[in-house]
C-alpha cells in the first residue's frame, strides 16, 4: 500500500540525506581521467620473432599534459616499469636486438629523455617455500633444512602475453613456470589491470585505484607443492633513483567494509629523504591474501613484510637492464603468506595476493556510504529523539499552564 511522504520518519530522511552527501562526496572524489591504450612489443618488426615466452607489454595512460608509460616484460624476473613524463606526446622506443641480448643499459629509452619526471621499477625476483611442521608461519624461524630452494622467476618459461590482452577490461596475464614437477599442473601469474579513472576494484581486497595507477594481481595454482607442511613468501625489489628514500608506510582504517577484517594499508614509497616532501611513487596493497580464486572472509590469509632493505645490484631483469642506468639502486623486501593456525598451502593449492602501482601520493581510503549511514542513524537518531522529546516536554507544558487567572470563590 502506497505511503504518504509526510508519514516518512525523520531518522530515515536524515539517513537518506546523508547517503546521497556521502555517495557524492566519495565518488565524485576523483573525476582526474586519462586516455589509455595498449601496445604489445612496440617497435617489433614483423619479420623479426621473439624467442619463445619473451614479451613486452606497454600501455600508455594521456593526460591533458603528461603521459604514464607502463611497461610489463617477461625478459628474464617479470617486472612492471613506471615511467611519468611531462609531455602528452612521449614515447617508448626499444633497440630489439640489443634489448633481447640482456642488460644492455639504454637499449629501452622513454623519449624525449628529458620529459622523463619519475621513474621506478617493481621485479618479482623469487618465489619461496618453507616447511612449516611447527605451525610457526614464519620463514625466520624454521631450520634451516626447512628453506626449500628458492623458485628463481628469472628462470621460468612465460606464455604468450598477445591471448591474454583484453581491451574491454584493460587487463592482460602472464604465466608461465619452470619445466619441474612442481609447476606440471600449475603456474605462476600476474595479471595487470590499466586504468582510465579513479574507482575500486570489484574483487577483494577492493584496492582503491586513481588514474595515476595500474594493479597487479599475483597468484600461484595448482603448484605441486615440496613438503606435507608448506608455505610461500614473494620476494620482491624495487628500482629507483638513488637519491630517493624507500620505506613502508602503514596507513590504519577503522572502515573494513571493501576488505572485510583488514583495517590497515601497506604503502612503499619512493620518497626525497626530506620527511616533508612529497612522495614520488608508490607500491600499494592491503596485508591479504586469498587461498581461492574467488575470494572469502573464510579462505583469507593475513600477510607480514619485512622492512625494506637496500640491494648491492639491480634484480636479474631485462627490463631493469635495458631501462635503468648508473644512478639507480636497488631495495629488497618478502611478504609471507599466512600466519600461525592457518591452513597451509596444501589446503586448496591457491594463493594470490594484489599490489597497486602508481606516481603521486597514493590513494587514501574514506569512509563508504554504508559506513556514514550507520553513523548517521548511530549518532542521529538519538540526537532527533531527545530533540522530538524536548519539543513535546515544552508543547505539554505549554497546553497546561491556564490560560487567566481563575478565582478560588
Amino acid at each position: 500500500m502506497a505511503s504518504d511522504v509526510n508519514t516518512t520518519p525523520l531518522h530515515v530522511l536524515f539517513s537518506l540525506l546523508v547517503l546521497q552527501f556521502a555517495t557524492g562526496f566519495i565518488f565524485d572524489g576523483d573525476k582526474y581521467k586519462r586516455q589509455v591504450s595498449f601496445e604489445l612489443n612496440p617497435g617489433l618488426n614483423a619479420s623479426s620473432p621473439l624467442p619463445p615466452g619473451v614479451g613486452l607489454l606497454h600501455v600508455r595512460a594521456l593526460g591533458a599534459s603528461d603521459t604514464l608509460h607502463f611497461l610489463l616484460s617477461s625478459l628474464g624476473a617479470p617486472a612492471l616499469m613506471l615511467v611519468h613524463t611531462n609531455s602528452s606526446s612521449s614515447s617508448v622506443k626499444v633497440d630489439w636486438r640489443r634489448f633481447l641480448s640482456g642488460n644492455t643499459s639504454g637499449s629501452l629509452q622513454v623519449v624525449p629523455e628529458s620529459s622523463v619526471q619519475y621513474s621506478s621499477a617493481l621485479v618479482f625476483t623469487r618465489v619461496w617455500e618453507y616447511e612449516d611442521s611447527n605451525d610457526t608461519a614464519d620463514p625466520q624461524r624454521v631450520p634451516p633444512s626447512g628453506l626449500l630452494p628458492p623458485y628463481e622467476l628469472q628462470k621460468f618459461t612465460w606464455r604468450n602475453l598477445g591471448p591474454t590482452l583484453n581491451l574491454t577490461t584493460g587487463t592482460a596475464r602472464l604465466c608461465g613456470g619452470d619445466g619441474g614437477p612442481s609447476f606440471a599442473n600449475g603456474s605462476f601469474c600476474l595479471q595487470i589491470s590499466a586504468f582510465g579513472s579513479g574507482g575500486r576494484d570489484p574483487v577483494w581486497p577492493g584496492l582503491l585505484h586513481s588514474a595515476n595507477s595500474s594493479q597487479l594481481r599475483v597468484w600461484l595454482d595448482g603448484v605441486t607443492p615440496r613438503s606435507n607442511f608448506s608455505r610461500f613468501f614473494l620476494e620482491l625489489q624495487t628500482v629507483g633513483r638513488s637519491e630517493l628514500q624507500s620505506r613502508v608506510d602503514i596507513v590504519r582504517s577503522i572502515d573494513d567494509e571493501y576488505t572485510p577484517s583488514i583495517f590497515q594499508v601497506s604503502q612503499w614509497v619512493s620518497s626525497p629523504p626530506n620527511v616533508t616532501s612529497p612522495v614520488l611513487g608508490y607500491t600499494l596493497w592491503k596485508p591479504v591474501a586469498y587461498r581461492n580464486a574467488t575470494p572469502s572472509l573464510e579462505l583469507a590469509a593475513p600477510c607480514r613484510h619485512t622492512g625494506p632493505l637496500p640491494l648491492p645490484r639491480l634484480p636479474p631483469s631485462g627490463l631493469v637492464g635495458a631501462y635503468f642506468g648508473d644512478g639507480y639502486q636497488a631495495s629488497g623486501l618478502n611478504v609471507t603468506f599466512g600466519i600461525a593456525g592457518d591452513p597451509l598451502y596444501n589446503a586448496t593449492k591457491y594463493l594470490s595476493w594484489t599490489v597497486l602501482v602508481g606516481v603521486g601520493s597514493p590513494p587514501v581510503d574514506s569512509f563508504s556510504p554504508v559506513v556514514m549511514v550507520i553513523m548517521a542513524v548511530g549518532l542521529g537518531t538519538p540526537m532527533l529523539l531527545i530533540l522530538l522529546g524536548g519539543v513535546y516536554i515544552c508543547v505539554r507544558k505549554k497546553r497546561a499552564e491556564p490560560l487567566a487567572y481563575e478565582p478560588i470563590n
